[in-house]
């Protein structure tokens, strides 16, 4: 689980799958009131109290992206607290669940952004943005929904691995090497 801050009332946080499973839960428990969730929740904004001092009191606006085999992200808003809230002690949670269609993967080697392009060519797909920063190769790929999602994650991981990392981070900070069709790009030119 990682935590980043995006303003005074606002947190973001990285769940991946494995920090579900050491939890006891899956992604589809969202969907259920459980008490593990609740739980979950809570730990959360204990650990963003502690390490931000953000105190989360009254109702709370909570979006809920899920990236499919990466895990997912929580954006976690405060609300403005009504004067009868702030003194109740709980916390109202509202909770709107979106499916994002955009993934990022991480490559320590060009040589593994090379062998996963060959293989995503096999399977006829041939989109995606190159970039590199830090010394690793980010492939991006947006709003995929070609009914091949399973697929190219399995790609994908087996050349890379899954980046919180944000887009628009690495578009401030990184270089972009090809900004569409990278995986046919690639292929023309290394194969």
């Amino acid at each position: 689980m990682r935590l980043e801050r995006l303003n005074y009332n606002k947190i973001k946080i990285f769940l991946t799958i494995d920090d579900l499973h050491e939890r006891g839960l899956t992604k589809e428990d969202i969907w259920k009131d459980s008490l593990k969730w609740h739980q979950l929740f809570h730990d959360m904004l204990e650990e963003a109290n502690e390490e931000f001092g953000v105190d989360f009191q009254g109702s709370v606006a909570v979006e809920i992206f899920s990236m499919q085999a990466q895990g997912m992200i929580m954006i976690v808003t405060m609300e403005e607290p009504e004067e009868e809230t702030l003194s109740d002690g709980f916390i109202e949670m509202q909770v709107t669940l979106e499916k994002n269609t955009d993934i990022l993967f991480e490559f320590f080697e060009f040589e593994d952004v090379i062998q996963a392009a060959k293989q995503l060519s096999c399977i006829h797909y041939s989109d995606g943005c190159l970039y590199k920063m830090n010394e690793s190769y980010f492939l991006f790929i947006e709003h995929l929904s070609t009914g091949k999602e399973n697929q190219i994650f399995a790609i994908l991981s087996e050349f890379g691995n899954p980046s919180f990392l944000s887009i628009h981070c690495l578009q401030e900070y990184g270089v972009e090497i090809i900004n569409s069709e990278a995986v046919k790009t690639i292929n023309h030119f290394f194969h």
